[in-house]
């Protein structure tokens, strides 16, 4: 009996695998913070930064809706809690020994997310699906499909509910 090995051709495998820059966004919720877990693995690995974005999305009101006080400054408030939040995020990363660096977004979370790894020369971008099927699926759209689709960097999707490897 004959066998017969392959040579792997190094045209189809790298020669290493270069994770300088790795982008995780955060709606700072579980699902999120679980992305963040497998980002500070990969970076320990790697020698990775790691750079947390927020994205808020600005209130939209109707033309010539009389606002109260309270809902004026919307935006502003959401932003610096965002800040907030990304920061005591990234003091536990670096904490850790991890490269940290924080961006608070402004618009459509997929559309932001996409163009802030175009313009930062990401090398990975860690996202988490909340795993909705269905209606709730079609109703509420899917920011991480949407990521996939127009990532120009390959894209790490952690689920909700899978195990662990990190």
């Amino acid at each position: 009996m004959t066998t017969t090995s392959a040579t792997p051709s190094s045209t189809v495998l790298p020669g290493s695998v270069n994770l300088k820059k790795i982008l995780v966004p955060l709606d700072f919720s579980a699902h999120s913070r679980k992305a963040l877990h497998y980002a500070v693995k990969l970076a320990e690995q790697f020698g990775s930064t790691i750079t947390l974005v927020n994205v808020v999305a600005p209130v939209i009101y109707a033309e010539g809706m009389v606002l109260p006080a309270a809902m004026e400054n919307l935006d502003r408030v959401s932003e610096e809690h965002a800040r907030t939040e990304l920061e005591k995020t990234a003091a536990e990363v670096r904490e850790h020994g991890g490269a940290c660096e924080t961006h608070v977004l402004l618009g459509h979370p997929s559309d932001e997310i996409v163009n802030f790894a175009k313009n930062h020369q990401t090398d990975l971008l860690l996202i988490t699906t909340h795993g909705r099927t269905g209606l709730q699926h079609f109703l509420l759209g899917s920011t991480a499909e949407r990521i996939l689709r127009h990532a120009p960097c390959p894209v790490m999707v952690v689920r909700d509910q899978e195990h662990e490897f990190a």
